[in-house]
């Protein structure tokens, strides 16, 4: 009989428990566990998306060997030589162009929040920079910024569990069932409980689809939508006075900001019909508890921290916060964003969201770590390209558990400028695109292969647990980031991770009882934990006392802004980025699991309305070839009646058809998100496509190759 392990999957910020099989040293299965936000059930890649661990070698190879280029040359050799090496470049560089020379990232995947928390030691007190920063600047950094700025937490207000309690679920560019199939099963559950359901997403996605209203915007539209919804309920008279007067600030601007933008005026912008537009707001202020939940089409726009500040400012004129079953969510996408963001691996934050500009925090700080530390704030990751190409001011990248070349904007100037940098250490599982660039590869172990703590969407701690021993000559990434520290005249030496989670809790107020052995008796603790004594909180704001300086949430409303890049002769069609049910990240992880390579392989699909399919000649399934002012890729084209003429969707799983070749890098002024969600791209059909489907297969060998996977397995001779 197999074993049983529990621990958290590590596929997107839903936080879901389950049990690993084990027999014989494999993961063989896995069972949902009654976690508090799935309580016994799991989606697919819950069930399926351990096969990883047995290293198929599907799409990539996993590192066993830590390896230095030499000659050109990626060259196995032993951890001490990899450690001293790393160690003197990181030293000389630093003491060349100075320590704001180097860059780090933390990692949102697998790792955990021990390994974040020492990354961030690691570039703050030994490499003595806060240019550490992680995948949330291209994800939810826009979260972070405009929810501390109206509430005072970057974080969920309210609990997973709470949703299906809802009067009223309110979804704006949110794609659940895609993103998070647990989430989208409470928005089910409220339904079936008798909620009123109105999206907000230029698609007919799943949602949509059993809404009671949906309000197809279009993209880029956002701002102007939000603003109209303000409007309505300011001159309608639907927002609550009593609350407004009593818990928040600076309704007389908001008002004057919102004026012009009536119903009819944002129609015309959003080609969201007026009446549409006061009939959402007319339910979601009648509603007796109302919930926002939001996603990567509100974040991933170039105006994203003005949306997010607009729509925690509709729940905050309707009095939806400071209470069960309200709020505004916004819905994590990779497993430990959250907690990454809680570890500091951030340029302007230690952990627990401290300051690193508050002179009595730096302070704390650098008395914990007994050195003196930094006082500005670093690098956001999405400026990198630039740092290195304009202004010459990286010389070393330290890229721990993260995959920028597949992941971030503008493919091909990322990898101009990785290769314009002096020294390049990637830290992972799995060789990746950018691994192809590094200069030193150090292996670590995989989810399932070491303990420590994820933080769920909604402020959850949990503890993960290993479950086999890693394949290989790998280790946890918090040993390897310590060993380096040693190695640079820093002595970092942690017996296990508790050891790390209780230097991190001594340090952070909001986390400080928050400790293993609660979460073990509860089995999970939201924050704020802050004694010993408390048991975490499922809500924030009890009493509606915000967490910023006043203790008042702040209005805020804006002028709308149009996407940089707007469609023209020659790129006539506007591309999003969107999600799939299957696959999760860079897909180095999903992709080397058998199972769920079946759903879908490459070379990645492009979601195109009929009417355009009918005018370019293209029929379903054909590969077609895609272009924009950046790239060229093929992908095979999907006709959908959900997508609108002139729309198009892909994402960012699929190697051959890998659509960050084509997206922008127009950044938020704010959060320095990239806009994602719209560029300007042609679409043309392939004549020969039997060509097409041999350059497809191909390229896909190829980039196998690249990436180490055996030549016996490329040849279909090993079954794994």
């Amino acid at each position: 009989m197999a074993d049983k392990v529990l621990t958290v999957c590590p596929y997107c910020g839903s936080g879901c428990q389950l049990h690993l099989l084990v027999d014989k040293g494999q993961v063989i299965g896995a069972e949902p566990a009654g976690g508090r936000t799935n309580e016994g059930t799991l989606c697919l890649k819950g069930h399926y998306g351990w096969d990883f661990l047995n290293d198929p070698q599907i799409l990539t190879a996993r590192l066993r060997k830590p390896l230095i280029r030499k000659n050109g040359v990626m060259e196995e050799v032993e951890w001490e030589e990899a450690i001293q090496y790393t160690a003197e470049r990181l030293l000389a560089i630093k003491e060349k162009y100075g320590p704001d020379s180097i860059m780090g990232t933390g990692s949102a995947r697998g790792p955990g929040n021990e390994a974040n928390y020492v990354m961030q030691k690691f570039m703050r007190a030994v490499i003595g920079t806060n240019n550490i920063d992680h995948c949330a600047r291209v994800c939810h950094g826009p979260s972070v910024a405009g929810l501390t700025y109206s509430l005072g937490d970057g974080a969920m207000s309210n609990s997973i569990p709470e949703i299906e309690h809802s009067d009223l679920v309110f979804v704006f560019g949110y794609n659940a069932p895609e993103t998070h199939p647990i989430v989208a099963r409470r928005i089910v559950a409220a339904k079936q409980r008798g909620a009123k359901i109105i999206v907000c997403d230029p698609r007919m996605t799943e949602t949509a689809r059993i809404s009671d209203l949906w309000l197809p915007l279009k993209g880029g539209s956002n701002m102007a939508l939000v603003n109209a919804f303000g409007h309505v309920l300011v001159h309608e008279e639907l927002y609550n006075k009593r609350y407004v007067e009593a818990h928040t600030e600076g309704f007389a601007e908001y008002v004057d900001s919102i004026k012009k933008y009536t119903p009819e005026y944002a129609e015309g912008i959003t080609g969201v019909k007026a009446a549409d537009i006061r009939a959402a707001m007319r339910e979601y202020a009648k509603a007796p508890t109302a919930t926002i939940l939001y996603g990567m089409g509100v974040c991933q726009f170039s105006q994203a921290v003005d949306v997010v500040k607009g729509l925690a400012s509709l729940a905050l004129l309707t009095g939806n916060l400071g209470k069960p079953n309200v709020g505004i969510g916004p819905v994590r996408g990779q497993n430990n964003v959250q907690g990454s963001c809680d570890m500091g691996a951030l340029p302007n934050v230690y952990p627990g969201y401290q300051d690193v500009t508050d002179t009595t925090v730096r302070k704390k700080f650098e008395k914990a770590y007994g050195v003196e530390l930094p006082r500005k704030k670093g690098y956001p990751l999405t400026e990198v390209p630039h740092l290195i190409l304009k202004e010459n001011k990286l010389k070393a990248y330290y890229i721990f558990g993260e995959d920028p070349v597949q992941s971030d904007p503008n493919a091909a100037e990322l990898r101009e400028a990785l290769d314009k940098m002096e020294f390049i250490v990637v830290q992972d599982i799995f060789m990746n695109k950018t691994a192809l660039h590094a200069d030193v590869i150090l292996p670590s172990t995989a989810w399932g292969e070491h303990d420590g703590v994820y933080s769920s969407a909604d402020r959850g701690f949990q503890r993960i647990r290993k479950a086999v021993d890693p394949q290989g000559d790998v280790k946890p990434d918090w040993a390897i980031i310590s060993e380096v520290a040693t190695a640079m005249g820093y002595p970092m030496s942690y017996a296990n991770t508790e050891e790390i989670w209780d230097e991190m809790r001594s340090l952070c107020p909001l986390f400080a009882g928050a400790s293993y052995q609660k979460m073990e008796e509860q089995g999970g603790v939201q924050w704020p934990c802050p004694t010993e004594d408390h048991p975490g909180t499922p809500y924030l704001y009890k009493g509606n006392q915000f967490s910023t300086p006043s203790g008042k949430g702040r209005l805020f409303a804006c002028e709308w802004r149009p996407p940089q890049e707007q469609p023209d002769a020659t790129y006539p069609l506007v591309l999003s980025t969107v999600r799939e049910v299957g696959h999760y990240s860079v897909r180095t992880m999903t992709g080397n699991c058998r199972a769920l390579r079946q759903l879908a392989d490459e070379p990645g699909f492009i979601q195109i309305s009929p009417e355009d399919g009918a005018d370019l000649n293209i029929l379903d399934g054909e590969i077609v070839a895609i272009s924009s002012r950046r790239g060229r890729i093929m992908a095979r084209a999907q006709i959908s009646d959900r997508v609108k003429q002139g729309a198009t969707y892909m994402t960012y799983h699929w190697w051959v058809g890998a659509c960050n070749e084509l997206t922008a890098d127009f950044l938020d002024p704010v959060s320095k998100t990239p806009e994602l969600k719209y560029c300007a791209i042609r679409l043309e059909r392939i004549a020969d496509q039997a060509q097409a489907e041999r350059d497809v297969h191909e390229s896909y060998q190829r980039i196998r190759r690249q990436m180490n996977v055996q030549e016996a397995v490329l040849a279909n001779k090993v079954t794994r």
